[in-house]
């Protein structure tokens, strides 16, 4: 045992020059082996997306996107993303003196993101613009701007989707579209025509029914003035609920109907949105959703009694394309923040970028993000077109976003959770980001109808339209001849099509989103990206987890062009 004499000479601790008291105080304590701040990057610095912007016609947008992307991978921007999520929205029912005034209060870096992206046109600005392209160039600015945060692409998301569904009610198209496609993001409760932009949320679903909106309970009484109702009832999810503008569902003389709700009428008081709480939710902390209560609650209506979902079936088809557009970004940001990690790590006397089993991993992750961000832009280049009259590509768009709303918003959890291991522990850890991406994705399958809904919507689109399932093969034919096993596909899809049933939706439209996915590529991205998918997604050459492709896949060919600079 050693005794107080035979201790070592006592080492002084008195202050030194040495910052933080000298290293001796800090000898165990060198940081190493450990990669730099992935910030600053820019996170336009994708191929794929650069690609397809110029393909769907929005080539334009090019150089404002490339500063966008610089701007989202700032230290600043990606600093915002992590305020907004640790400094969660808080409500305020009542003011000190008592009166009722259900506010949600956010943090500033959710204002500072809010700014950019309604200043950027990613709100309902592509409505006011004229140029073809305008609807690509703006979903191509979310792929980019979300990888700051995803909370915040919510009311941008609700408020690009209440145009066309307010276009069915000319006067108050009249009245609010000019402000609902404005630039300018100008928070607070106030007279909404009073504002310079106006931001727009949904109320759909209650507590009994969920996607079955036609059970809805929340009644609309009709007034003495034309158009105007008041609603009577309790929704169940309605998020940022700070909005101006509500598209709502509630159940009129004629059956379901849709009506517009503004949170302060055109006199200036404020209208009955009781926000009896905010959700507690796994991912999404720094949106706010609520469940607001209506009771005497003013509104107007938008389109016929009656034709409820009809109405709004417009803002569906808008805002699930935003998940589709959200999980494709959730893919490529952690995509990049993995890229980022194995160059700097050295496991075993090596960089993990330069590990074989590890860069399988990053190429089949690459490849799927690859065919989410193509099938994205495809979408949006499909809506873009059908907006402008092309009935064929509104036929594509009809059944595609549901296929792709479908397939990639579930690939998202497996994706980010793979992405998440490639740090390791360090993944794991708050600080890293990832965990906060992880919570994100499942979230995207859910909302705007789950996964059966959307599977069940693709059954409803063949069935009532005809020129849906032509769209869709005319689209997989323009491929025709250049894969076998992407032939193949196509020929069992079309096959399948014949026996489609409930049970079987998901297997049929999981077919469906990958020979759609496949033929994007084949026609689009270089041998190595598209045949490395074939053979995996549709010939059966792969497991069951990332990270399993074969050894012929070409995989310095597919990270060469999924992570630019690789060194």
């Amino acid at each position: 045992m050693t005794t107080l004499a035979q201790e070592p000479p006592y080492e002084s601790h008195e202050p030194s020059d040495e910052p933080w008291g000298g290293p001796e105080v800090y000898a165990t304590h060198d940081v190493t082996n450990q990669p730099p701040p992935l910030a600053p990057y820019d996170a336009s610095d994708d191929t794929a997306l650069l690609e397809g912007v110029r393909r769907e016609g929005a080539g334009w947008a090019e150089d404002g996107l490339r500063r966008l992307g610089r701007r989202a991978g700032s230290a600043e921007a990606q600093e915002w993303g992590d305020l907004a999520n640790r400094h969660e929205p808080v409500l305020r029912t009542h003011d000190r003196y008592g009166n009722r005034v259900d506010e949600v209060e956010y943090h500033p870096s959710w204002h500072h993101l809010m700014r950019v992206a309604v200043g950027e046109g990613l709100a309902g600005a592509p409505w006011a613009d004229d140029r073809h392209g305008a609807h690509v160039a703006r979903t191509a600015g979310g792929l980019v701007w979300g990888h700051t945060e995803a909370g915040h692409g919510c009311p941008t998301s609700m408020t690009y989707a209440a145009v066309p569904a307010l276009r069915a009610q000319p006067e108050l198209a009249k009245v609010y579209e000019p402000l609902l496609t404005s630039r300018e993001y100008e928070p607070g409760l106030r007279t909404p025509t009073d504002k310079r932009g106006l931001l727009a949320g949904m109320g759909m679903t209650e507590k009994q029914g969920g996607s079955d909106v036609r059970t809805n309970s929340t009644t609309a009484t009709a007034t003495a003035e034309p158009g105007v109702y008041t609603l009577r009832g309790h929704k169940w999810f309605t998020s940022a609920p700070m909005c101006d503008v509500f598209l709502v569902l509630a159940q009129a003389a004629g059956s379901l109907s849709c009506f517009l709700v503004p949170r302060v009428l055109p006199d200036g008081t404020r209208n009955t949105f009781r926000i009896q709480r905010l959700k507690d939710k796994l991912g999404n902390r720094s949106n706010a959703s609520s469940e607001p209560e209506f009771d005497g609650t003013v509104a107007w209506l938008v389109g016929p009694e009656g034709q409820g979902v009809k109405t709004i079936i417009e803002m569906v088809n808008c805002t699930r394309l935003d998940c589709v557009m959200a999980s494709a970004t959730l893919m490529r940001k952690t995509l990049v923040e993995a890229g980022h990690h194995v160059r700097h790590r050295i496991a075993f006397g090596a960089r993990l970028v330069d590990q074989p089993l590890m860069r399988n991993v990053l190429a089949d992750l690459a490849l799927e993000s690859e065919a989410a961000t193509t099938l994205t832009l495809r979408l949006a280049g499909a809506a873009d077109r059908a907006v402008r009259g092309d009935e064929g590509e509104a036929a594509f768009r009809r059944i595609a976003t549901a296929v792709g709303k479908y397939w990639v918003t579930k690939r998202g959890p497996a994706f980010t959770a793979e992405a998440l291991e490639c740090l390791g522990g360090n993944g794991y850890v708050e600080e890293s980001g990832m965990p906060r991406h992880y919570r994100e994705a499942p979230l995207l399958s859910i909302w705007e109808g789950s996964g059966n809904v959307n599977a069940l919507d693709v059954l409803r689109a063949l069935g009532r339209s005809p020129a849906a399932a032509h769209a869709l093969f005319g689209e997989l034919s323009l491929a025709r001849g250049a894969d076998a096993r992407l032939d193949t596909a196509a020929d069992r899809l079309r096959a399948g099509l014949a026996e489609a049933s409930e049970t079987g939706a998901r297997r049929l439209v999981e077919l469906m989103a990958l020979t759609l996915q496949a033929s994007l590529l084949v026609r689009h991205a270089p041998p190595a990206v598209a045949d490395a998918f074939c053979a995996t997604r549709l010939g059966g050459d792969w497991g069951h987890a990332f990270g399993t492709l074969p050894d012929t896949a070409d995989l310095d060919g597919i990270l060469a062009r999924a992570l630019p600079g690789e060194d």
